[in-house]
């Protein structure tokens, strides 16, 4: 699927270190390198970047000051600083001059793609807050993020996101893969109280334990190996505002207890530390996994469970409110439209109506990767039925339908030992195309595997 690479210009006085960085990020990243922060301005001088990703301590101009010259040359940019003799007061100073976030040197690859990730998605977000505060008459191009939808059930949603907005609770999003949980969490915070504090995402399944926990907290210098300075958590860095914990259910027992304690006493300590520090963050949390179920099985704590479930939200999928499909493909034609530079009016009647009739497991995620591809691959100034991919022309019953009323479904958590055996065998043990069907990662499939007891073979 064709997509738009974000340009990324890495600023790194050592040779290993810079290109080393650069070989494992250009599959995801347009990498321009630089050996100094003067070399580094000369080329902002010719090139837009999307973000950059700086050392510190270098030889002449120091990382701080270039991201302050940099920013002054593109106001846009996101900046990550990264630090071997980071402090504190570094990180802080660095956010003074307009960085985003900051890393430890000697960096963890995993680690730099996380933050890079969350970067971009932050000034995504930022970006999309700017358009809405534009007059509804001007002309702008729609935002991923924006919340759409006349059904009824959205209608049931959107009225109970203006109902608990305003409240300090912790909320539980609920609701199937690509249902929009992180945008509904975005909303719940730009129509809070906090929205002109950070919003910060955290997403779980991403990281391990041990990572998890340094995100969440932070770490003290020596808290473990590579700990070479103290380090910012996103707690604190949510600090009067919001922070989003996706997928919630994937995180271990032990953060379970460090997260409880925080819910209740408002207070943590770093990895490593013992100053207590007392924060003010609004929690909201979401998952596509039964937590209730997870609490009987003795996989996610009872305690935690009920602090996380004050104020509850479920999403619908996509099936249950079909009216808004020709409203999500025509919102996101206009996106990839633009992005793609196409000049594309709309669909025909009959791709609308083959697109509505789908049952989309994948949900709005799903529906928005294939107006993209169409967009992509179509050279006419309608969408039709002909640019609509094979697998959904030729989709058979649905895998989580029974009989052939397409309205009765199976949920996942009710039927799941059944629909994993149906997922593998379509997929021919397929396990990356069996997660995608079921609407779960990859990692979280073979732990369902090994929990169910299921013969693989």
């Amino acid at each position: 699927m064709s997509r738009i690479i974000p340009k990324l210009l890495i600023v790194e006085d050592e040779k290993n270190t810079r290109e080393g960085i650069g070989r494992a990020l250009k599959s995801d990243y347009y990498v321009v390198l630089a050996e100094n922060a003067e070399k580094g301005l000369d080329v902002l001088q010719n090139e837009r970047f999307d973000i950059i990703l700086t050392d510190v301590k270098m030889p002449g101009m120091d990382g701080v000051t270039f991201v302050k010259k940099a920013k002054e040359v593109d106001p846009k940019l996101v900046c990550v600083v990264m630090t071997a003799y980071g402090t504190v007061e570094t990180a802080v100073d660095a956010m003074k001059a307009g960085a985003y976030d900051f890393l430890i040197k000697p960096v963890q690859l995993d680690q730099v793609e996380a933050v890079l990730e969350g970067a971009l998605q932050g000034k995504k977000r930022q970006d999309d807050q700017n358009n809405d505060l534009k007059t509804s008459t001007a002309k702008t191009t729609p935002t991923v993020n924006t919340v759409i939808g006349k059904s009824r059930e959205m209608k049931k949603v959107l009225d109970q996101v203006e109902m608990i907005a305003p409240a300090r609770s912790t909320v539980l999003l609920t609701g199937e893969s690509g249902t929009g949980k992180e945008v509904i969490s975005n909303l719940l915070h730009t129509k809070s109280d906090r929205s002109n504090g950070p919003f910060i995402a955290v997403h779980c399944a991403a990281l391990n334990a041990n990572l998890l926990e340094s995100e969440l907290f932070g770490h003290e210098k020596g808290a473990f190996t590579n700990a070479s300075a103290k380090k910012i958590g996103r707690f604190e860095a949510a600090n009067n505002g919001t922070l989003f914990l996706d997928e919630i259910g994937e995180i271990d027992q032990a953060t379970q207890v460090k997260l409880l304690r925080v819910l209740e006493t408002r207070c943590f300590e770093r990895v490593g530390g013992t100053e207590t520090i007392d924060i003010d963050v609004r929690l909201i949390a979401a998952t596509n996994r039964d937590l209730r179920s997870m609490v009987d099985q003795g996989k996610f704590r009872e305690d935690l469970y009920y602090r996380l479930d004050v104020l509850s939200l479920k999403l619908p999928p996509l099936r249950q409110h079909r009216e808004d499909i020709p409203l999500f493909l025509n919102h996101f034609l206009q996106i990839c439209a633009a992005d793609n530079r196409k000049d594309i009016e709309g669909f025909t009647a009959a791709a609308i109506e083959k697109l509505s009739a789908y049952y989309w497991k994948g949900n709005v995620r799903e529906l928005r990767n294939v107006v993209e591809k169409m967009t992509v691959l179509s050279t006419k100034k309608q969408l039709d039925s002909d640019d609509i991919p094979a697998y959904i022309l030729d989709a058979k019953e649905p895998l989580h339908s029974i009989g052939s009323n397409s309205d009765s479904t199976l949920d996942i958590s009710e039927n799941e030992t059944q629909l994993i055996i149906k997922a593998l065998k379509e997929t021919k043990n397929n396990k990356t195309a069996a997660a995608n069907m079921l609407g779960m990662s990859r990692r979280t499939l073979h732990r369902r595997i090994s929990e169910l007891g299921l013969n693989e073979s």
